[in-house]
């Protein structure tokens, strides 16, 4: 059975131009990486969340991966699947965030380097930042752009 993770993409308007916000990986390995490795905020269910919860589950990654307490309607984007066979869950919602604010994020223990024994505190995310639509499609991971096409439709001024 695939592993499921679930997350939030949030969205702003910013003259009649939709922006996204994304999140840049923490940790040694992502330090020089770029394009392709920014994601949403997501994660797994915790043993207590049922896949019926995966809204629960987003809401509660959003906000330990950022400290921004999500809020609003949330539109389901649904599902897109990795290369490893993971189903990520997204839904959309109209926030704000000041980026001078940054974001604050929980961490987690990695050994670095590999093998060595040696054991470090490093952040989940490390940077967040709103970007465009056609930024976000360099930057984001490959199997999330289809979250921006579908939020775009959500949230997009009428012309």
């Amino acid at each position: 059975m695939p592993a499921h993770s679930a997350g939030l993409l949030m969205c702003r308007l910013v003259n009649d131009e939709i922006q996204y916000f994304l999140i840049h990986p923490g940790g040694p390995y992502y330090t020089r990486k770029n394009e392709g490795v920014w994601s949403i905020p997501k994660g797994l269910p915790e043993e207590n969340e049922k896949e019926t919860d995966l809204l629960v589950t987003a809401q509660r990654e959003f906000f330990e991966e950022t400290g921004i307490a999500p809020s609003g309607t949330f539109y389901d984007l649904g599902t897109s699947k990795t290369k490893a066979g993971k189903i990520i869950h997204a839904w959309s919602f109209l926030g704000s965030w000041n980026e001078h604010d940054g974001i604050k994020s929980n961490t987690f223990e990695l050994e670095w380097p590999p093998r060595s024994g040696r054991k470090i505190q490093v952040p989940e995310a490390d940077r967040g930042a709103w970007v465009t639509y056609h930024d976000a499609c360099k930057l984001i991971n490959v199997n999330q752009v289809c979250f921006l096409d579908r939020a775009k439709q959500h949230h997009a001024p009428m012309k």
